[in-house]
Protein backbone atom coordinates (compact mmCIF):
# COMPACT_ATOMS: atom_id res chain seq x y z
CA UNK A 1 0.00 0.00 0.00
CA UNK A 2 1.30 3.43 -0.90
CA UNK A 3 1.69 6.09 1.74
CA UNK A 4 -0.27 9.32 1.57
CA UNK A 5 -0.70 12.56 3.48
CA UNK A 6 -4.27 13.51 4.37
CA UNK A 7 -4.94 17.17 5.12
CA UNK A 8 -7.40 17.71 7.97
CA UNK A 9 -9.68 20.44 6.62
CA UNK A 10 -11.07 21.47 9.99
CA UNK A 11 -12.81 24.63 8.81
CA UNK A 12 -16.15 26.00 9.91
CA UNK A 13 -17.59 27.04 6.54
CA UNK A 14 -17.74 26.12 2.87
CA UNK A 15 -16.04 29.36 1.85
CA UNK A 16 -13.06 28.71 4.11
CA UNK A 17 -12.38 25.20 2.83
CA UNK A 18 -12.90 26.07 -0.84
CA UNK A 19 -10.57 29.07 -0.46
CA UNK A 20 -7.97 26.83 1.17
CA UNK A 21 -8.16 24.08 -1.44
CA UNK A 22 -8.03 26.59 -4.29
CA UNK A 23 -4.40 27.26 -3.29
CA UNK A 24 -3.49 23.81 -4.59
CA UNK A 25 -3.21 24.24 -8.35
CA UNK A 26 -0.71 21.46 -9.11
CA UNK A 27 -1.80 18.85 -6.53
CA UNK A 28 -5.12 17.39 -5.42
CA UNK A 29 -4.40 16.37 -1.83
CA UNK A 30 -6.35 13.68 0.01
CA UNK A 31 -8.49 15.64 2.48
CA UNK A 32 -10.28 14.86 5.73
CA UNK A 33 -13.72 16.33 6.34
CA UNK A 34 -14.54 16.17 10.01
CA UNK A 35 -17.50 17.00 12.20
CA UNK A 36 -16.99 20.77 12.23
CA UNK A 37 -17.14 21.22 8.46
CA UNK A 38 -19.71 18.47 7.83
CA UNK A 39 -22.12 19.88 10.41
CA UNK A 40 -21.57 23.42 9.14
CA UNK A 41 -21.87 22.80 5.40
CA UNK A 42 -23.68 19.46 5.16
CA UNK A 43 -23.32 16.59 2.69
CA UNK A 44 -23.12 18.99 -0.27
CA UNK A 45 -19.61 20.07 0.74
CA UNK A 46 -18.50 16.45 0.41
CA UNK A 47 -19.89 16.29 -3.11
CA UNK A 48 -18.34 19.61 -4.08
CA UNK A 49 -14.86 18.71 -2.84
CA UNK A 50 -15.11 15.32 -4.52
CA UNK A 51 -16.04 17.06 -7.78
CA UNK A 52 -12.86 19.15 -7.44
CA UNK A 53 -10.86 15.93 -7.75
CA UNK A 54 -9.92 15.22 -4.16
CA UNK A 55 -10.06 11.92 -2.33
CA UNK A 56 -12.07 12.29 0.89
CA UNK A 57 -11.77 10.78 4.35
CA UNK A 58 -15.11 11.48 6.04
CA UNK A 59 -14.23 11.58 9.72
CA UNK A 60 -17.52 11.39 11.64
CA UNK A 61 -16.55 8.64 14.13
CA UNK A 62 -19.93 6.91 14.31
CA UNK A 63 -20.74 5.22 17.62
CA UNK A 64 -24.28 4.01 18.27
CA UNK A 65 -26.34 0.83 18.34
CA UNK A 66 -25.60 -1.48 15.39
CA UNK A 67 -28.84 -0.85 13.50
CA UNK A 68 -28.47 2.94 13.68
CA UNK A 69 -24.86 2.78 12.51
CA UNK A 70 -25.81 0.44 9.67
CA UNK A 71 -28.46 2.85 8.41
CA UNK A 72 -26.16 5.86 8.76
CA UNK A 73 -23.38 4.11 6.85
CA UNK A 74 -25.83 3.25 4.10
CA UNK A 75 -26.50 6.97 3.67
CA UNK A 76 -22.78 7.83 3.75
CA UNK A 77 -22.00 5.20 1.12
CA UNK A 78 -23.92 7.29 -1.40
CA UNK A 79 -21.58 10.28 -0.93
CA UNK A 80 -18.76 8.52 -2.83
CA UNK A 81 -16.16 9.15 -0.13
CA UNK A 82 -12.94 7.14 -0.14
CA UNK A 83 -12.64 6.47 3.57
CA UNK A 84 -14.84 6.75 6.67
CA UNK A 85 -14.66 5.68 10.28
CA UNK A 86 -16.33 4.70 13.52
CA UNK A 87 -15.34 4.03 17.13
CA UNK A 88 -14.02 0.54 17.82
CA UNK A 89 -15.47 0.90 21.33
CA UNK A 90 -18.90 0.35 19.72
CA UNK A 91 -18.21 -3.44 19.68
CA UNK A 92 -17.66 -5.99 16.93
CA UNK A 93 -21.41 -6.23 16.29
CA UNK A 94 -21.58 -2.50 15.55
CA UNK A 95 -18.58 -2.68 13.23
CA UNK A 96 -20.04 -5.62 11.34
CA UNK A 97 -23.32 -3.72 10.95
CA UNK A 98 -21.37 -0.72 9.64
CA UNK A 99 -19.78 -2.80 6.88
CA UNK A 100 -23.18 -4.15 5.91
CA UNK A 101 -24.60 -0.66 5.63
CA UNK A 102 -21.59 0.77 3.84
CA UNK A 103 -21.38 -1.90 1.13
CA UNK A 104 -23.16 -0.86 -2.06
CA UNK A 105 -25.25 -3.13 -4.27
CA UNK A 106 -22.29 -3.67 -6.61
CA UNK A 107 -20.14 -4.87 -3.70
CA UNK A 108 -17.92 -1.77 -3.49
CA UNK A 109 -17.49 0.40 -0.43
CA UNK A 110 -15.17 3.03 0.99
CA UNK A 111 -12.26 2.03 3.21
CA UNK A 112 -13.65 1.60 6.72
CA UNK A 113 -11.42 2.16 9.71
CA UNK A 114 -11.97 2.21 13.47
CA UNK A 115 -10.79 4.73 16.03
CA UNK A 116 -8.97 2.91 18.82
CA UNK A 117 -8.17 5.62 21.36
CA UNK A 118 -8.09 9.32 20.49
CA UNK A 119 -4.60 10.80 20.31
CA UNK A 120 -5.66 13.36 22.93
CA UNK A 121 -6.25 10.53 25.42
CA UNK A 122 -3.37 9.77 27.75
CA UNK A 123 -3.09 6.50 29.65
CA UNK A 124 -3.72 8.35 32.91
CA UNK A 125 -7.01 9.80 31.63
CA UNK A 126 -8.06 6.49 30.18
CA UNK A 127 -7.47 4.78 33.52
CA UNK A 128 -8.92 7.45 35.81
CA UNK A 129 -11.79 8.85 33.74
CA UNK A 130 -12.83 5.91 31.56
CA UNK A 131 -12.04 3.22 34.15
CA UNK A 132 -10.09 1.22 31.58
CA UNK A 133 -7.33 -0.14 33.75
CA UNK A 134 -5.19 -1.84 31.13
CA UNK A 135 -2.12 -0.13 29.61
CA UNK A 136 -3.14 2.08 26.68
CA UNK A 137 -0.93 0.11 24.28
CA UNK A 138 -2.73 -3.13 25.20
CA UNK A 139 -6.14 -1.48 24.79
CA UNK A 140 -5.29 -0.08 21.35
CA UNK A 141 -4.06 -3.48 20.13
CA UNK A 142 -7.16 -5.24 21.47
CA UNK A 143 -9.43 -2.72 19.72
CA UNK A 144 -7.43 -3.14 16.51
CA UNK A 145 -7.86 -6.91 16.65
CA UNK A 146 -11.60 -6.48 17.21
CA UNK A 147 -11.75 -4.25 14.12
CA UNK A 148 -9.92 -6.87 12.08
CA UNK A 149 -12.25 -9.62 13.37
CA UNK A 150 -15.21 -7.48 12.30
CA UNK A 151 -13.80 -7.22 8.77
CA UNK A 152 -12.68 -3.58 8.83
CA UNK A 153 -9.77 -2.39 6.72
CA UNK A 154 -7.74 -0.76 9.46
CA UNK A 155 -7.64 1.63 12.38
CA UNK A 156 -6.96 5.18 13.36
CA UNK A 157 -4.18 5.07 15.91
CA UNK A 158 -1.24 7.04 17.17
CA UNK A 159 1.76 6.83 14.84
CA UNK A 160 3.62 5.49 17.86
CA UNK A 161 1.37 2.41 17.68
CA UNK A 162 1.37 1.80 13.91
CA UNK A 163 4.16 -0.77 13.84
CA UNK A 164 2.59 -2.87 16.59
CA UNK A 165 -0.79 -2.77 14.84
CA UNK A 166 0.86 -4.11 11.68
CA UNK A 167 2.66 -6.79 13.67
CA UNK A 168 -0.58 -7.99 15.24
CA UNK A 169 -3.06 -7.43 12.39
CA UNK A 170 -0.86 -7.78 9.31
CA UNK A 171 0.85 -5.47 6.83
CA UNK A 172 -2.35 -5.04 4.78
CA UNK A 173 -4.27 -3.72 7.78
CA UNK A 174 -4.34 0.04 7.25
CA UNK A 175 -2.97 2.46 9.85
CA UNK A 176 -4.21 6.04 9.66
CA UNK A 177 -2.33 8.20 12.10
CA UNK A 178 -3.14 11.71 13.31
CA UNK A 179 -0.97 13.36 15.92
CA UNK A 180 1.74 14.29 13.39
CA UNK A 181 3.67 17.52 13.76
CA UNK A 182 6.84 18.90 12.19
CA UNK A 183 9.89 18.60 14.43
CA UNK A 184 10.01 22.39 14.80
CA UNK A 185 6.23 22.80 15.34
CA UNK A 186 3.73 23.09 18.19
CA UNK A 187 2.01 19.85 19.32
CA UNK A 188 -1.23 21.71 20.22
CA UNK A 189 -3.73 19.58 22.18
CA UNK A 190 -2.35 16.24 21.03
CA UNK A 191 -0.60 13.99 23.52
CA UNK A 192 0.84 11.09 21.52
CA UNK A 193 2.60 12.75 18.57
CA UNK A 194 5.50 12.27 16.18
CA UNK A 195 6.96 13.78 12.99
CA UNK A 196 6.20 12.82 9.36
CA UNK A 197 9.65 11.28 8.96
CA UNK A 198 9.31 9.24 12.14
CA UNK A 199 5.79 8.13 11.14
CA UNK A 200 7.24 6.82 7.88
CA UNK A 201 9.97 4.97 9.76
CA UNK A 202 7.44 3.44 12.19
CA UNK A 203 5.16 2.25 9.41
CA UNK A 204 2.11 4.52 9.16
CA UNK A 205 0.17 4.08 5.91
CA UNK A 206 -1.58 7.46 6.04
CA UNK A 207 -0.83 10.47 8.21
CA UNK A 208 -3.45 13.10 8.97
CA UNK A 209 -2.01 16.59 9.28
CA UNK A 210 -4.10 19.64 10.11
CA UNK A 211 -2.81 22.85 11.62
CA UNK A 212 0.84 22.44 10.54
CA UNK A 213 -0.50 22.75 6.96
CA UNK A 214 -3.80 24.67 7.23
CA UNK A 215 -2.36 27.38 9.48
CA UNK A 216 1.00 27.64 7.77
CA UNK A 217 2.02 30.89 6.10
CA UNK A 218 2.38 28.88 2.88
CA UNK A 219 0.07 25.83 3.10
CA UNK A 220 1.18 24.41 -0.24
CA UNK A 221 4.83 24.52 0.79
CA UNK A 222 3.97 22.95 4.15
CA UNK A 223 2.03 20.17 2.39
CA UNK A 224 4.93 19.52 0.02
CA UNK A 225 7.35 19.41 2.94
CA UNK A 226 5.10 16.90 4.67
CA UNK A 227 4.86 14.72 1.56
CA UNK A 228 8.63 14.85 1.08
CA UNK A 229 9.27 13.78 4.68
CA UNK A 230 6.61 11.07 4.78
CA UNK A 231 6.31 9.71 1.24
CA UNK A 232 9.80 10.54 0.02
Amino acid sequence: MGRDVIIACDFSSKDEVINFLSKFTDEKPFVKIGMELFYAAGPEIVKEIKAMGHKIFLDLKLHDIPNTVMKAMNVLSKLDVDMCNLHAAGTIAMMEAAIKGLTREDGTRPILIAVTQLTSTSEERMNEELLINKPIDEVVMHYALNAKKAGLDGVVCSPLEAAKVHNICGDDFVTVTPGVRFADGDIGDQVRVTTPAKAREIGSDYIVVGRPITQADDPVAAYRRCVAEFVG
